[in-house]
C-alpha cells in the first residue's frame, strides 16, 4: 500500500496561476471577501502539491466551458484571409447578381436563391474553420 506523503504530486507554476486566478475571479465576483482573496493567495503560492491548491477552491463554482459562439465574426476575418476572401467573393456576386437584376427590368427577384446559398457556403466554410480551430488542429485557413 503506497503511502499518502509519496502519491502527492508537486505542484507546477501553470497550476498555481490558474488556482490564483480562480480564487481572483471569484473575488471579482463578490464571492470572497478581500481579506478571504489575500488569504488564499497567499496559500495558493505557498502551496507545494496540487491537493493543497484543490483544497482552496473546492467551495468556488467550477467555470463554465465556453460555448462556441457565431462562427463568422470580424476577429475570424482578420484571422483567416481565406474567410475574408470567400466573403468578398460573395458580396461581388451578390452585388453582379443584383445589378444585373435591376438593368434586366426583371420583376420577380431571382438573385435571392445564389445569394442565399453563397451565404450557405460562406457560413459552412466558417463553421467549419472554427470548428477545427476548437478541435485543436492547425487550420491553414
Amino acid at each position: 500500500m503506497e503511502d499518502k506523503r509519496t502519491a502527492r504530486i508537486r505542484a507546477a507554476d501553470a497550476d498555481r496561476e490558474r488556482v490564483a486566478t480562480t480564487v481572483q475571479t471569484a473575488g471579482s465576483e463578490g464571492r470572497l471577501t478581500l481579506e478571504e482573496v489575500e488569504e488564499r493567495l497567499a496559500h495558493v503560492y505557498s502551496a507545494r502539491f496540487t491537493d493543497e491548491l484543490t483544497e482552496l477552491t473546492a467551495d468556488l463554482p467550477r467555470p463554465v466551458p465556453a460555448r462556441p459562439g457565431f462562427p463568422l465574426t470580424r476577429a475570424a476575418l482578420r484571422r483567416y484571409p481565406a474567410l475574408r476572401l470567400h466573403l468578398a467573393v460573395v458580396v461581388a456576386i451578390a452585388v453582379v447578381a443584383i445589378v444585373r437584376w435591376a438593368v434586366l427590368g426583371a420583376g420577380f427577384f431571382w438573385p435571392a436563391f445564389p445569394m442565399f446559398w453563397l451565404a450557405v457556403s460562406l457560413f459552412v466554410h466558417a463553421g467549419v474553420r472554427s470548428a477545427r480551430e476548437r478541435a485543436g488542429a492547425a487550420v491553414p485557413y
